[in-house]
């Protein structure tokens, strides 16, 4: 059986701590897309830790850990990443990397800068990761395969025309040092030898799983409202962030995917640029509920930037859910509006005089404005509770007014930080 973990909204929504918790009933977890540019934060047993490519299964002896083809392989990083979680008493997980992976290249995230830096005022807002301009290489056709690595004809040829071009750009372009092809060579042969004991063929690893009945966990990155088609764009990130594009970022079937786990967030918040029309703009109502939420405040990962928050937004959860085709909700940091004696929710957009409640394109999104409706708060701490009818009638009341909105099933409530701290519910649907 698959099922995929994905993000509702703009991401943060706390997909890692429920893949990690829902990683002990799964044999394989996948990461399918994105790169190194955003986080999930994960506190168990182990401690506290922000994960970027590694997918967050990886505390668990019994799974094996995958990096898909759809993901953006950084692989300094990932070998990083991986001596961290052991030099922080973590057994070294299981980890398969996708001999069809491409390879996040050292001038991708040059590229990134350069570009931003170019852009000034203009600029999307990037982490500097690199992931714009990998993908672009990987549509392109000039991005480079973990597969390549492994002829060393193959690739010094490629080294020398895919250099070629971006030393023009460099050059007249961004008016930045070049390329040299020499170093370059010998760079991609040290990231051979750093990723040669986890390259697999992914895709027949997975398949043969499947006819052995083992359940894998397909974990996204970032949520609905980054995906470069669906989302706020041109502010979105450069690969899906859909539940159907992990079939195609782990290379399995889509008619595998039985179960699409949907995490959607109490309140809002995003990092970056783009239209966010439930922001709170008074900044210390902002401030205050950037200071309460997640584990240690909404602040990014990867970034450590500063989290822009708002109000929960039915319109723009309702869409992400429709999108990613979701079964169940998973509503997250619900302990974090504890302080608060009213909670706003947007439940519409005005947009020229009118309210509507379906998503529209940013050209519209730009125009439009929240349309409250005012709950009641709880004004207590819920961490502890571990059946839904403890909570106050007030913080039910909230959650089931989400459901209606979203009409999807929300199945569990997250209280608190650590992997345990969630709530089954049954749906009222």
């Amino acid at each position: 059986m698959v099922r995929a973990i994905v993000g509702a909204n703009w991401g943060d929504e706390g997909k890692g701590k429920i893949t990690d918790m829902l990683a002990e009933e799964s044999d394989i977890i996948v990461r399918f897309q994105g790169g190194s540019n955003a986080g999930h934060t994960i506190i168990n047993d182990y401690g506290r830790f922000a994960l970027h490519l590694l997918p967050s299964g990886v505390f668990y002896n019994h799974t094996t850990s995958i990096i898909g083809n759809g993901v953006a392989l950084n692989i300094p990083y990932l070998v990083k990443e991986i001596q961290s979680l052991v030099d922080q008493g973590v057994p070294k997980p299981r980890i398969l990397v996708s001999d069809r992976a491409q390879i996040m290249m050292p001038y991708h995230i040059d590229f990134d800068k350069y570009e931003e830096e170019r852009l000034g005022g203009k600029a999307f807002g990037s982490t500097k990761s690199g992931i714009a301009p990998f993908y672009s290489d990987k549509y392109a056709k000039i991005g480079f395969q973990v597969s390549e690595l492994f002829d060393d004809a193959v690739l010094d040829e490629k080294v020398d025309r895919v250099v070629d071009y971006k030393n023009i750009l460099l050059e007249h372009v961004y008016h930045k040092p070049l390329i040299d092809k020499a170093e370059l060579k010998a760079q991609l042969r040290e990231y051979r030898d750093m990723v040669e004991p986890y390259v697999a063929d992914v895709s027949a690893f997975l398949h043969q799983a499947l006819k052995d009945g083992k359940t894998i966990l397909l974990e996204g990155q970032l949520g609905t409202l980054k995906d470069p088609d669906h989302g706020i764009y041109p502010m979105v990130t450069s690969s899906s962030t859909l539940a159907a594009y992990g079939a195609i970022g782990a290379g399995i079937p889509p008619y595998e995917i039985k179960d699409v786990v949907t995490v959607v967030k109490a309140y809002s918040s995003a990092v970056g640029a783009g239209e966010f029309v439930s922001e709170i703009l008074d900044p210390v109502k902002a401030d205050e509920l950037r200071q309460h939420g997640g584990d240690k405040g909404e602040y990014g990962a990867t970034t450590g930037r500063p989290r822009r928050v708002g109000w929960f937004d039915a319109v723009a959860s309702r869409y992400g859910c429709r999108l990613q085709g979701a079964t169940q909700v998973a509503l997250t940091v619900v302990d974090a509006l504890g302080y608060l004696e009213e909670i706003p929710m947007c439940v519409g957009y005005e947009i020229d005089g009118e309210v509507v409640k379906d998503f529209p394109v940013t050209s519209k999104l730009a125009k439009a404005k929240p349309v409250l409706k005012t709950f009641k708060g709880w004004h207590c701490d819920i961490h502890g509770i571990t059946e839904f009818d403890k909570l106050p009638k007030e913080c039910r009341d909230y959650v089931d007014a989400i459901e209606q909105e979203l009409q999807v099933p929300i199945t569990m409530v997250s209280n608190g930080p650590k992997r345990h701290d969630m709530i089954k519910r049954v749906s009222k649907l």
